[in-house]
């Protein structure tokens, strides 16, 4: 245990009864991370919507009836939608960047400038085009509405008072990472990618403290420490086996109110990834999703999406098909696409297609390797359509033929998949879903070299198997664009 200080008064006091602790402790002003996002969510759509009607009263006719209401009631719902389906891709209900000025503040300000301009583009369903001082007005309260609010939000909601003070209960080494994670930094909105959830881990105990007094049990010690320490919520290991005494210590506490949650379940809240020691025991990535008409219907909706997008993308291909065949003749003699063997789902092989980006020959004798940023084997259109994601294209040839979807885990090469499941087990589960084009790795991590970037792939990946649905695909579908225009992903 760390000894950091009080920083508010005391808040709770202990007493011993005839047979157990009491614990009556002093409302803290804590917010849980669904109710920072849900805080968010409503305050934006309030300030974006008053903003229209502010906008519309001045610099044109509105009026606060019931008919006319109404009336202009699909203004205000289709703003509201736009806002939440683009703002939710373009991450302003990213906790943590939220919780940093600077990244909470050009997202949003981002967010709330392109929104409030693709919202008047739209005809019928927005407000008429005339007069141009009702755009301009709008456009200039939304964008500093949000902005203010948004500053209010990281200067205040990441006080003291209001964050979540954590315990985290497990000895294992599993456990002190993910606490060494979640508590790293907390003042450097740079370096703690947790800092907006509100957590402060407070420190890490093993077992049942021993007894400081004559009087006091294990267990009134524990509790007192719960108690001095003001400590919000209990974050509690799922590899370590805990001991009779803790048990019933933490039922105590669950019974007086304070919230225990495992702590993997935390970590994949807020990281949205599963870690692998904690996935290696989530019987949810084992058995089958269930045999539900909302299971076959997503699965259906799923694979009319891959075939239109698929078609969609071969569009697209066409037209560079001359360019990039030229290029290669004159640069680098040789095939226009890339075939490489890949697992896919249920362990099957198939045959991937790319545009090539590298020299012909430029892995004969090297085997398998990984792909890495600026990789010297790449041409300079090759390195060009990787960057722009262009060499994926030829890829919709696989969707269509079924061997893979549009949304999913990158499929890997056989050599490179045997390396990895030697090391982690787990990694097999992705092959429980279709590969994909772009996935929830690719948007969130870089290009992986080594057998931890890997893991932690494969952590995103977990959390897509185990979440794969409308929502989860829709996010990852709004933000590869996003992703290819800033040349990041892998």
């Amino acid at each position: 245990m760390d000894s950091e200080g009080s920083t508010v008064a005391q808040a709770a006091d202990l007493s011993v009864g005839s047979d157990r602790p009491l614990l009556r402790r002093v409302a803290r002003s804590t917010m849980t991370l669904a109710e920072r996002r849900l805080l968010l969510i409503l305050v934006d759509l309030l300030l974006i919507n008053a903003s229209l009607a502010l906008a519309a009263s001045i610099w044109s006719y509105f009026e606060f009836t019931s008919s006319y209401l109404q009336f202009t009631a699909k203004w205000f719902i289709t703003l509201s939608v736009l806002w939440l389906v683009l703002g939710s891709a373009l991450g302003i209900y990213n906790l943590a960047r939220a919780g940093s000025i600077t990244s909470g503040l050009y997202s949003s300000v981002t967010a709330a400038l392109v929104i409030s301009l693709v919202y008047r583009a739209i005809p019928w369903l927005t407000p008429p085009a005339e007069p141009r001082m009702l755009s301009f007005g709008f456009v200039g309260f939304a964008v500093a509405s949000i902005a203010l609010w948004r500053a209010a939000y990281a200067l205040l909601l990441m006080r003291l008072a209001f964050e979540r003070r954590a315990l985290v209960i497990g000895g294992d080494a599993t456990t002190h990472r993910l606490a060494s994670e979640l508590g790293a930094a907390a003042d450097d909105e740079r370096a703690n990618p947790f800092r907006g959830s509100g957590y402060r881990v407070i420190g890490v105990l093993d077992d049942l403290p021993l007894a400081d007094d004559g009087a006091l049990d294990p267990t009134h010690s524990f509790l007192r420490l719960i108690a001095e320490r003001q400590v919000d919520e209990i974050l509690v290991s799922e590899s370590n086996h805990l001991s009779q005494p803790m048990q019933e210590a933490l039922v105590d506490c669950r019974e007086l109110g304070i919230q225990v949650t495992p702590i993997g379940l935390v970590y994949e809240r807020l990281a949205a990834r599963l870690p692998v020691e904690y996935a290696q025991r989530d019987v949810g990535l084992i058995v089958s999703r269930g045999d539900s008409p909302s299971e076959h219907l997503y699965l259906f909706a799923r694979r009319v999406m891959d075939i239109a997008l698929a078609i969609l993308g071969l569009g697209l291909m066409v037209p560079l098909v001359p360019p990039v065949a030229l290029a290669n003749a004159l640069w680098s003699p040789g095939p226009l696409f890339y075939r490489q063997q890949r697992v896919g789902r249920s362990g099957r092989s198939f045959v991937m297609y790319k545009f090539r980006t590298m020299s012909t020959g430029a892995e004969d004798g090297m085997g398998a390797v990984w792909a890495t940023e600026g990789d010297p084997r790449a041409t300079p259109l090759g390195r060009w359509l990787r960057r722009t994601r262009l060499d994926e294209l030829p890829q919709c040839l696989n969707v269509l033929r079924g061997e893979m979807s549009i949304v999913g885990p990158r499929p890997e090469r056989p050599e490179l998949v045997g390396h990895i499941s030697r090391s982690l087990p787990i990694y097999r589960a992705r092959h429980a879903v279709r590969p994909g084009i772009t996935g929830w790795a690719q948007i969130h991590y870089r290009y992986g070299s080594s057998v931890e970037d890997a893991r932690v792939k494969l952590e995103y990946d977990l959390y897509y198997v185990k979440h794969a649905g409308f929502a989860l695909d829709l996010m990852i579908l709004l933000q590869t664009p996003l992703v290819m225009l800033r040349g990041g992903g892998c």
